[in-house]
């Protein structure tokens, strides 16, 4: 495979395309919705009236407005239908020739649409996850190439270093000096793996960019290969994605296929081999240690750090790690330049993020924001506020590890430091949005539970404080708690913080301390209250 060859894949992709697309969502959600039997549908009605060959019916991945799925998109008009069923098909094969069409139509000049800034989900909804050639056409491995033929490694850490890109997984370290760092480590072999144990409640950031676009993911992964030393990469995704995992194992076949993975990338001395390992769904596995000891084979429990993945990581040897996000940026970055990112986001938060908008907000779903963005206009503008106009209460950022956000701070900017100021973090991207009518005690007992039933044992304070904390707020929450006990929980919670050998024992009490923090008089109201468990 050499770029002329690319280019002719995707000048053939081009002109075997039908006049007319129509694009179904084929995600995980719109699935369960019903959206391949709306496929299946279309197709009929395009066989009886003999257009088959004047339109492709096309399986994508998320269109982003979950909560109005299933989605249908018609090309070349870009018209976007929404909570479509299979009894619409015969009016959208109909809209194709005319432009009066009974099916309710995505408002494309909504803040949800246009406050958007796709980067990661720049081909999602609008590519077929499943052929290889899609990608292409739409100017896939060009990067990987453009690095391989014209860039030294030395030169795309320095991209990517320039670039200010931090590491989407939560912690938001510096994208370059990791790669910079597991460059530099000596070792026999260096690995590179893509985190893609994404166990947040209510996050599915990863899970729909790998349905949807799981090349631009492998490319990413090749070019840190590339610059880092590494000839083995891994994909660690957790075992309730499988329709992710399916599309990734049809993507590496077709780039093995292809010749971009495997020996002697584009005619090069440059070896990438990926392989996928799946996981049964441990949260704590989203640390890196864990995880390594997962793909090992070992229980996946944390290490004390250092020495740290970069420099001895999968059996010893220099480990990059960076999540599927992370990823997803690469090629956007070495195509466009470093200055080009840096102009997106804020001084030391750059780019977009991409955030799952979930809970009482009326349009769940997926968007890419450049970050700098208010949480106010994320949640009025974008998610369009609660479904029945009731005033949101709270933001909840960044997973069991995060904080709850009350309504009077909505002008805070979404980026690293800024969400961090106000006693959350960014996390992974999920964002649940809470109502006047959601009990904020109930909220950190929800998360105290998650971690203590997900806390892997290994040390006291994780193992013993969740479970301790857990019973003080069902104590509190059952109206038999005194004030001694809510001191008792803020110190176990500091305790926690403090001492707890990873960061999910160390994050896991900020959802209390938030709630404490922000609406401790809903604490206060319990001690001693009679509680009705009605309600």
């Amino acid at each position: 495979m050499d770029l002329h060859e690319l280019e002719a894949i995707a000048e053939r992709e081009q002109a075997q395309r039908a006049r007319f697309r129509i694009l179904c969502c084929a995600a995980a959600g719109c699935q369960a919705s019903g959206s391949l039997e709306i496929k299946r549908r279309l197709e009929l009605v395009l066989s009886a009236a003999g257009k088959q060959a004047d339109v492709d019916v096309v399986p994508v991945g998320c269109m982003g407005l979950c909560g109005h799925g299933p989605l249908v998109r018609l090309e070349p008009t870009g018209k976007v239908f929404e909570r479509v069923t299979p009894a619409d098909a015969e009016e959208l094969v109909a809209a194709l020739d005319q432009d009066s069409c009974n099916v309710p139509q995505c408002n494309l000049n909504h803040p949800f649409f246009t406050r958007q800034y796709p980067i990661v989900l720049r081909h999602s909804g609008r590519i077929n996850p499943e052929r290889i050639e899609e990608y292409i056409a739409a100017g896939g491995y060009r990067m990987l190439y453009h690095v391989i033929h014209d860039l030294t490694p030395a030169e795309v850490i320095q991209i990517i270093t320039r670039s200010g890109l931090r590491g989407r997984g939560g912690a938001g370290y510096p994208t370059g000096l990791k790669w910079a760092t597991v460059a530099k480590s000596p070792g026999e072999r260096k690995f590179v793996i893509c985190n893609a144990d994404e166990g947040d409640p209510g996050a599915f950031m990863d899970r729909s960019v790998l349905e949807s676009d799981p090349h631009l993911v492998l490319e990413g992964m090749a070019i840190a290969a590339y610059a880092v030393g590494a000839e083995q990469g891994f994909i660690y995704v957790r075992g309730e994605y499988p329709l992710a995992i399916e599309r990734l194992q049809k993507a590496i076949v077709q780039a093995r296929r292809m010749g971009l993975l495997g020996a002697q990338i584009f005619e090069s001395s440059f070896n990438f081999r990926v392989d996928i390992r799946v996981g049964a769904g441990a949260f704590v596995c989203g640390e890196e240690t864990a995880l390594i000891a997962s793909i090992e084979g070992r229980r996946g429990q944390p290490r004390p750090r250092p020495p740290y993945p970069a420099e001895s990581g999968l059996w010893g040897m220099p480990t990059l790690i960076n999540n599927v996000e992370t990823f997803a940026n690469i090629s956007a970055i070495i195509e466009h330049g470093p200055e080009w990112f840096r102009q997106i986001g804020t001084e030391q938060s750059k780019g977009t993020k991409v955030f799952a908008l979930t809970g009482k907000i009326r349009n769940t779903g997926l968007i890419e924001v450049p970050m700098g963005i208010t949480l106010r206009e994320i949640v009025e503008d974008i998610g369009d506020g609660t479904p029945d106009g009731t005033p949101v209460k709270a933001v909840q950022t960044g997973g069991p590890s995060g904080g709850c956000i009350p309504a009077s701070l909505f002008d805070t900017s979404v980026d690293y430091e800024s969400l961090a100021a106000v006693g959350s973090i960014m996390g992974s991207g999920g964002m649940v949005v809470m109502d006047e009518h959601t009990n904020m005690v109930d909220v950190a007992r929800f998360y105290m539970e998650f971690c203590k039933d997900e806390s892997c044992g290994k040390c006291i304070p994780c193992r013993v404080g969740t479970v301790q904390l857990f019973n003080l707020l069902t104590k509190l929450r059952n109206g038999q708690a005194s004030e001694s006990d809510l001191q008792t929980i803020e110190a176990l919670c500091e305790l926690m913080r403090e001492t707890s050998l990873c960061g999910l024992g160390q994050s896991a009490p900020n959802p209390v301390l938030s709630t404490l923090h922000y609406f401790r008089h809903e604490y206060e109201q319990l001690i001693g209250a009679e509680v009705d468990h009605g309600s």
